[in-house]
């Protein structure tokens, strides 16, 4: 048995970070200040995702089908493993066209204290003269932990809400309270999506470490199973971990990279990528996606 729990967050007031996502950095050591050292010394914690809460519909290879009114607020269901990732690409691709979707999933700045702050919540519509002709949509954030001992999990709800996350925490930025969550366990999920496919993707969802500054970390380099021309080809971006009060610089393989997979193992890859692999992949880093670039075409319903 395999669990991972997840965690929906509504943001309750501006945040102050990293404009991308909160890292499993930042997540793991908000937990662990709210948790026994004996559950949170066997923890490892997602990065968390920005979702925006607005009407959707479930791409094509989710299990389930259809519209479904503000479904950023609430966690669906998970049958499959296509389902896992509904909220965890930025694009939110399950946000609907006919809304403006672009719009909808751009934070609003707002300069706090001379530092620019993610928006908790979006006004759209407003105008000079109809100020209260207006649409207000908050934003959430995705995430999930699992855990080295299984019965750590689930963590208790009380523990995990009115979290704060990035900075000037000591004035009220980045509070949370705890919108949704659900346990899974990976070995129950339907992975046929990716049988008998031609040729498999590898889509990053973190980005995944290559070198790191912080103590005693381990150095990788790119995996042998990812089909890559040239390792100079590889988009990369410089990243940073904290602890206390520290900075490490981190070089990593940028998320959002697509890679070919040249292994022979997609379901068992799949299932790592859940969990991550790589330095600092207790924080988050090294999560990815298999992709099927070709099979049958999906189908919705269990």
């Amino acid at each position: 048995m395999t669990r991972i729990q997840q965690l929906l967050w509504e943001l309750e007031m501006d945040y102050i970070g990293h404009p991308y996502y909160v890292s499993g950095n930042a997540i793991f050591h908000a937990l662990a200040a709210e948790l026994d050292y004996e559950v949170s010394r066997h923890l490892h914690a997602s990065h968390g995702i920005f979702v925006p809460g607005e009407y959707g519909t479930y791409p094509d290879e989710h299990s389930q089908g259809g519209m479904k009114p503000y479904m950023g607020t609430s966690l669906s269901d998970v049958e499959a493993y296509d389902d896992l990732f509904l909220f965890r690409h930025p694009d939110q691709p399950w946000l609907l066209d006919s809304r403006a979707r672009d719009a909808r999933n751009t934070h609003d700045i707002r300069v706090q204290h001379r530092n620019p702050a993610l928006a908790h919540e979006m006004v759209m519509g407003q105008l000079d003269d109809a100020p209260t002709n207006r649409q207000t949509s908050t934003w959430y954030l995705h995430a999930y932990v699992h855990a080295d001992d299984p019965n750590v999990l689930p963590l208790d709800e009380a523990a995990v809400d009115g979290l704060q996350f990035g900075g000037r925490r000591n004035y009220g930025y980045g509070l949370t309270r705890l919108r949704d969550t659900q346990v899974i366990d990976l070995e129950n999920l339907d992975y046929s999506r990716l049988d008998d496919a031609d040729e498999y993707l590898i889509e990053l969802v973190s980005p995944f470490v290559l070198t790191s500054e912080y103590p005693r970390a381990d150095e990788d380099t790119v995996p042998w199973w990812w089909r890559v021309d040239h390792d100079d080809g590889l988009r990369r971006r410089v990243e940073k971990i904290v602890k206390q009060r520290d900075a490490y610089r981190l070089e990593t393989i940028d998320h959002g990279q697509v890679v070919g997979y040249a292994g022979e193992t997609p379901i068992k890859t799949a299932k790592k990528g859940i969990l991550r692999v790589g330095t600092h992949r207790k924080y988050g880093f090294g999560e990815f996606r298999v992709k099927p670039l070709s099979s049958a075409e999906p189908h919705h319903g269990s």
